[in-house]
C-alpha cells in the first residue's frame, strides 16, 4: 500500500481500517482495527514523548503493517509534519532535513550506523523508537551514548503499535519497560504478560511473552512458545540466541525439531557453511544442555517481511532437514 492509498482508506466513511499481523509466529493475519483507537494510540505516544504540532516525523516503514500506518496517524492526529521516504535498509540516505521523531526496525538502525553521514543524521533525531524485533546487546551498547532519546518499544498489531517504552540511551537507560498511563500489566498462571489497554484494545490481551513485573514496570524473558523441552529440560530460545549472537558472524536462528528420545531437540540453522566451527563455538559458550543437538547450514534464514525471525517457518525447515 502506498501513502495516497492509505490516506484514501483513512478518510473514507468506514470506522475501521485493515491491517495485517507481522507473521513472526505464523502466516500474517488480517485484522480490522477501529480508527478511533488508532487515534487514541497516536495521542498517547505523542504525549509520552512530548511531541509538539509542527515537529517532523519520519515515515520509513511499509504501510502494509501497523508501524507504518501509525506513523501517518500520529502525524494526522497530533499535527506532526510527515517526512516520507521509501522503506529501505538505509532510511536516512535521502533525508536532508532534521527529524524530530522516527520509528525504525533494528536492521535499519544498524545499517544507518555503518555510514558516517547517516550515523550523524541518526544521532540528531530527537526521539527514535525501535521496534519490530529484538535489539541485540552490541547495538544497544552503541546507542547508549546517543545524545538524544532512543527507545525500545513493546507492542503488537493487536495493541495498535506499542503500549510501553524503555529508554536505551543516556543515564535513564533501563532493561525495564514503562507502560503508558492508561495501560496496566499483570501475569497469568504461566508467567506470561497480560495487557489491559482499554483505549487501544477492547479486550484484555493475554500474550505468550514470559515476563517479570516490578513496581508496574516489566521486562520480557522470552516467548513461552519459544521454550524447547528437551529431555525434560526447558530451554528458552532467546537466551541461547543472545549468548551466541556476538560469536557467530553469519545469520542464524535457534529452533527445534521432533526427537524420538528427547521429545524436542534444540536445533541451530545458520547461513555459515563451517558447521564444525559453529559447533565449537556452541560447546565453548553454552552449558551442556543448552548446546544444539542439530546444526544445519541453510541458504537463507527465514524472516518475515518486517525482518523478524519467522519462527514457525524455521521449525518446519528444521524438521524437513
Amino acid at each position: 500500500m502506498d501513502y495516497e492509498a492509505f490516506l484514501t482508506q483513512w478518510n473514507n466513511d468506514a470506522d475501521c481500517v485493515l491491517v495485517h499481523t507481522s507473521g513472526s509466529t505464523g502466516a500474517p493475519k488480517p485484522m480490522m482495527v477501529e480508527k478511533r483507537r488508532m487515534e487514541a494510540s497516536a495521542r498517547i505516544t505523542c504525549a509520552f514523548l512530548g511531541l509538539k504540532p509542527g515537529e517532523s516525523a519520519l515515515l520509513c516503514m511499509p504501510l502494509d503493517y501497523i508501524a507504518g500506518k501509525m506513523m501517518v496517524v500520529r502525524a494526522l492526529t497530533c499535527g506532526l509534519r510527515l517526512v516520507t521516504v521509501a522503506p529501505s535498509s538505509h532510511p536516512l540516505a535521502e533525508v536532508d532535513e532534521p527529524i524530530d521523531f522516527a520509528a525504525m526496525v533494528p536492521m535499519q538502525v544498524a545499517n544507518s550506523l555503518k555510514v558516517a553521514a547517516e550515523r550523524e543524521k541518526l544521532m540528531a533525531i530527537k526521539h527514535l523508537i525501535i521496534g519490530g524485533g529484538a535489539i541485540d546487546d552490541a547495538l544497544e551498547q552503541e546507542l547508549r551514548a546517543f545524545p538524544n532519546a532512543v527507545w525500545s518499544t513493546y507492542g503488537m498489531t493487536e495493541t495498535l503499535s506499542h503500549i510501553a517504552l524503555r529508554r536505551i540511551s543516556g543515564c535513564d537507560a533501563s532493561l525495564w519497560y514503562t507502560p503508558f498511563e492508561s495501560v496496566t500489566v499483570s501475569l497469568d498462571n504461566r508467567g506470561c504478560l497480560v495487557i489491559d489497554a482499554p483505549e487501544v484494545c477492547a479486550q484484555r490481551l493475554v500474550t505468550n511473552d514470559r515476563a517479570e513485573i516490578v513496581d508496574g514496570r516489566f521486562r520480557i524473558l522470552g516467548r513461552i512458545d519459544n521454550v524447547v523441552c528437551s529431555g525434560g529440560i526447558k530451554i528458552q530460545i532467546e537466551e541461547v540466541e543472545k549468548s551466541l549472537k556476538p560469536l557467530i558472524q553469519k545469520r542464524f536462528i535457534i529452533t527445534k525439531r521432533s526427537d524420538s528420545t528427547l521429545g524436542e531437540a534444540l536445533t541451530l540453522l545458520t547461513e555459515e557453511s563451517d558447521l564444525e566451527a559453529v559447533r565449537a563455538i556452541c560447546q565453548q559458550a553454552l552449558p551442556k544442555y543448552h548446546q544444539p543437538r542439530h546444526i544445519f547450514h541453510v541458504e537463507e534464514i527465514p524472516t518475515t517481511e518486517t525482518g523478524k525471525p519467522a519462527r514457525a517457518r524455521a521449525e518446519a525447515l528444521a524438521n524437513s532437514l
